[in-house]
């Protein structure tokens, strides 16, 4: 009698989570080019959707071909991502969105890129400056010891140094002096970038040249401040996002160094965990 109510309330267990998630599951992603591409690939990697294999790093919710779960993907500007985390089951976010909305990437989400994510993040500059001294000079700092050992200890994994050979942090064929007394101004997201830019602002000062940071909080000003002259550098965003960029603005922003790595992952909101993702 025992197994037989054990084996009843198994069975309505199950069908209890099965009409919980009937409605289907929301998640919540990037609309920006690349990163919606980005968190599809997520969910694909794990078994949730698949792909129209033709859709590259550019995948919308309409490239999704089988969607067993009935996933409804709810499509919001990057920035706001982790704001909606009440409202849906769950949300896939920029790590840089994360760590500002006090989410620690590593501990807090339930599933997340491997380390080794092509989508490095990137100093940029407008063609043409990528081999002057100041953008040498910018990138020599960022490849130093010193901000490897910063990401390192920081972001305990949120954040990834890609830098293989981490230098003094001075480029030989820089000449310094002619710098000295000069201010380079770069655009960047305010975590993790604006942050290891400090860090880079330190090894510079030691040869006198002002390293200026402008925050943003989106992905297009930064750019356009760029494309417009208006700054010299940015760094905030990873390779695809920015060629993709290139291609629907016009711009020829090219890119000087790939200085991290941040593994998006997805978060829960009104799931605790995956069973609603696992419970078909």
């Amino acid at each position: 009698m025992k197994k037989f109510l054990s084996l009843v309330l198994a069975a309505l267990l199950v069908l209890s989570c099965t009409a919980a998630f009937a409605d289907g599951i929301k998640i919540a992603v990037p609309n920006d080019p690349t990163n919606e591409g980005r968190a599809l690939l997520l969910l694909q990697a794990n078994g949730y959707i698949t792909l129209d294999p033709n859709a590259g790093v550019t995948a919308t919710a309409a490239d999704v071909i089988d969607n067993p779960l009935g996933i409804e993907f709810v499509e919001v500007e990057a920035a706001m991502v982790p704001n909606i985390l009440p409202d849906v089951d769950y949300a896939i976010i920029n790590n840089n969105y994360a760590l500002d909305f006090g989410l620690n990437p590593v501990a807090d989400s339930l599933l997340i890129e491997s380390a080794d994510s092509p989508y490095a993040n990137v100093l940029c500059v407008n063609a043409g400056n990528e081999n002057t001294d100041a953008a040498k000079a910018l990138a020599a700092a960022l490849y130093s010891q010193k901000v490897a050992d910063f990401i390192t200890a920081t972001y305990n994994g949120a954040a990834v140094s890609v830098v293989a050979e981490p230098t003094d942090g001075f480029d030989p064929t820089v000449d310094y002096a002619a710098l000295a007394g000069t201010t380079i101004t770069v655009a960047a997201s305010p975590t993790p970038h604006a942050q290891i830019l400090a860090v880079a602002a330190e090894i510079l000062a030691e040869k006198k040249i002002t390293l200026d940071v402008i925050e943003y909080t989106d992905y297009v000003q930064p750019n356009m401040a760029v494309a417009d002259g208006d700054l010299f550098a940015n760094y905030f965003a990873h390779i695809p996002y920015q060629e993709n960029f290139n291609a629907e603005n016009g711009t020829n922003i090219v890119v000087v160094a790939p200085i991290h790595v941040e593994p998006m992952g997805l978060y829960g909101g009104q799931q605790a965990n995956l069973d609603a993702l696992n419970a078909k």
